[in-house]
Formats: structure tokens, sequence, C-alpha cells
């Protein structure tokens, strides 16, 4: 009877249905078999409801889709210019840098290209740069500042793994600057033959960009600024950036109306965020129970044999976690797999802040991965090109990227040295 039971949850999955589903149905199955009584379910949702940080899901969340409905963008583009575009490389540098802030806000890569790749991809045209590279860039910086506070899935992670999400945002820092440095320095070198004009450094235009953009540019020190000085908790730094993004889009510059715009707003970013919340609960009681029947400890002794030692374990897991991150979207593949390899990690004393950023990067790059990495094919559907050109042009990207993790993984340092002084 189990057997068919379980069979039948495995073909619902095949023929796709939603993975809420398919958690919820095996979850509860196997706590009906195992004679455990199935409100170990509802515990385990009411148990998340009752976090204080889950309030930091969707205030950000909001606080990021403002952002990119309203003339921030724009501003903020002609701000990055004013200050990068006179180096070589400049507007590729400034590509960089607006993905990641978008990204870091909305915690969504889809979000990010389709806002931005419209107003982005031809001024990289038109500045000179290849279709490919335009392309390419666009296509990675859609996931490139998910290790940016207060970036959704650091927020996630540490709901799941219980680690500190305050020191979660101090550790992305500096692996993501790397990663945007390498990123940086492919665009420097792509420049090199560009016939294009340089841009003019303009104190005049800088002074300008920063007017213009005086709104926009103290919220990160907000959000940074008030949960490292210790005057503000995460979950009251994303109500501060919600309400001050609000204020400021609908009464100072006055992007967005409240009564047409907002409504719109709430339901874009509400929907992602009851899709996270959804899956979210459901996987829970799947996590229950494979804690309960020590499947990770099981895992673990099989593991055993093969690898040996800390290193050959990362490596093991990088690989698996660029599959992972190339199958499932972010927020599913952190609710369902940080459960099962946190125990694992443990056992290889493997550091929780730095499984977490390893982790994250893995998935961050799984987003560019072929064959079904899901930004190939948000650009695809954006710039209206095949998949398969998509493919060509994210390698050289993706390349870097894999180098930057495994400097991420190799060199834990850079992840702790914020708490090793």
């Amino acid at each position: 009877m189990s057997t068919l039971i379980y069979l039948s949850i495995l073909m619902l999955a095949l023929l796709g249905t939603p993975i809420f589903i398919v958690m919820s149905a095996f979850a509860l199955a196997a706590f009906y078999f195992s004679g455990v009584e199935l409100s170990a379910v509802a515990v385990e949702i009411y148990r998340l409801a009752s976090a204080p940080t889950i309030l930091t899901i969707p205030l950000f969340t909001f606080a990021g889709y403002v952002l990119a409905e309203s003339k921030a963008p724009i501003r903020l583009l002609k701000l990055s210019q004013a200050f990068l575009g006179w180096m070589p490389g400049g507007v590729a540098i400034v590509c960089l840098f607006l993905c990641a802030f978008f990204t870091a806000f909305t915690g969504a890569s889809g979000v990010t290209i389709i806002a931005l790749g419209g107003l982005l991809y031809p001024i990289l045209i038109e500045e000179g740069y290849s279709e490919k590279f335009a392309l390419g860039l666009i296509t990675t910086c859609g996931s490139l500042g998910l290790l940016f506070p207060p970036s959704l899935p650091i927020i996630l992670y540490g709901i799941i793994a219980k680690v500190d999400i305050d020191q979660l945002f101090l550790a992305g820092v500096v692996p993501g600057i790397l990663l945007m440095m390498l990123l940086g320095l492919y665009s420097i070198f792509e420049s090199r033959n560009n016939p294009r004009k340089k841009h003019i450094f303009s104190l005049t235009d800088m002074k300008q960009a920063v007017w213009d953009a005086r709104f926009e540019i103290p919220l990160p020190f907000i959000v940074l600024g008030g949960i490292y000085g210790g005057f503000l908790t995460a979950t009251e730094a994303s109500a501060i950036s919600a309400g001050y993004v609000l204020i400021v889009n609908c009464f100072i510059s006055r992007d967005l109306s409240i009564t047409k715009d907002i409504p719109k707003v709430i339901v874009e970013s509400l929907t992602l965020v009851g899709a996270i919340l959804l899956i979210l609960c459901c996987a829970l009681g799947l996590t229950n129970y494979l804690v309960d029947e020590e499947i990770p400890m099981k895992i673990l002794e099989s593991m055993r044999v093969l690898i040996t030692n800390k290193y050959l374990f990362l490596l093991t897991l990088n690989a698996f976690l660029l599959i992972v991150g190339c199958l499932m979207d972010i927020f599913s593949a952190i609710i369902v797999v940080v459960p099962l390899i946190i125990p694992i990690a443990e056992q290889f004393q493997v550091n929780p802040l730095h499984l977490a950023i390893v982790f994250l990067t893995n998935l961050e790059i799984g987003y560019i991965t072929p064959p079904v990495g899901i930004n190939l094919f948000i650009s695809s559907f954006r710039f209206n090109k095949s998949v398969i050109e998509l493919y060509k042009v994210s390698i050289p990207f993706l390349i870097l990227m894999i180098v930057a993790l495994l400097l991420i993984t190799y060199i834990p340092w850079l992840t702790l040295f914020w708490f090793n002084s």
C-alpha cells in the first residue's frame, strides 16, 4: 500500500504537479506510515509563522519591487555612469553594480533581467560592446547580487539553517565583491578594442547625478549601517526600507501612484513571497520527517566510503549544488537541500557561515548553468533570442563564476575574516 502511494506521488511530480503539493503529500504519507501524528506538520508551520525574522521576506521584497517599478533604475544608472563611466569597461561595470543592487533588494533574478534588461542592453550596444557580450553580461548579472544584503535567499537560508542572518549578511560581502571584480576585469578586457570614445570624467555631471539620486543613495546605508551599527535588527531594517521607498517614490519623487501603481506592486511582490512561504511551510513537514528518520546521517555513512576529508566533501558538494541550482529555483533548493547537507557538513567541521556562502554561490551560478538555468530562459524571452544562443554567450561568464566559486570554497578566510579578528 505504502509503495503504491509513494509511486503515485512520484508520478504527480513527473507530471509537473506544483512542488508544494508533492512535498506535502510525501510528508503526510511518510508520517502516516511511520505512525506519527499528522499534527507534526502543522506544528512546524506554526513555528515558522511565529518566527520574527519571517517578516523580513515580504518587506524587503516589496521594497525591491517598488524600486524596480519606479524611475530609480534610471537615476542609479546615471549615478553609476558619472562615477564609473570614464573607466575602461566603465559602462559594463555600471551594469554590474546596478544589477547587483536590484537583485539584492528584490531577491529575484528574473525581476532584474526583465526590469533592467531593456534599459541596459541598448546602452551596452551603443557603447560598442558586441551583442554576444551584452547578452551574456545581463544574463549573468541577473543573479549577481544574491550574496549582498538584504538578499532574500540569505534571509531564507538563515531561517532554515538557524544561522544568524546579520552574520550571513556580513559573510557574503567579500565573496560578492570577488564575483563582481572577476566579471569587472573581464569587462575591461572586452573593452580593450572598443572603438567608442570613453566617457569624460565630469565633476558637474557627478554632482547632478548625486543630486538626482539623493533619495536612493541613503538606502543601503540605512539598512547596513543600522544592522551592523547595532541600531536595527534585520526585521526593523526591512520595515524601514519598505516605508522609506514607499514615501520617496509615491510622495517625494512621485514616480508611482499610491492608488494605481502600488496595488499592482503589492500583488507582484507578494505573489513571489506567497509562493516561497507556501513551499516553505510544506517543506518543513518533509524536512522534519527526514531528520526524525536520520536520513542525513545515513547519507553521511554512505559518503564516508568515498569522501574522506573536508576538501573532497566541498568539491563533491559544489558539483552536486551546481546540478541542483540549474534544476530547481533557489528558494526550493534552500528549503529542500539545506536541512540535508547541514548535518553532513558538521561532521566534516565546515563552518556554518562558510557553508552558507558556498551554497548560495553555487545556486547563484546555477541560474546560468545549461541546460535549464532559469536566467537563460528569462533572457531568451526578454531579448527574443534562442536558448542555444544564450548557452553560448554565457559560457565565459560561467567559467569566471566557477573560478570565483573555487576561491570562495577553498579560501574560507574570504567569508570568515570578519569573525576571526
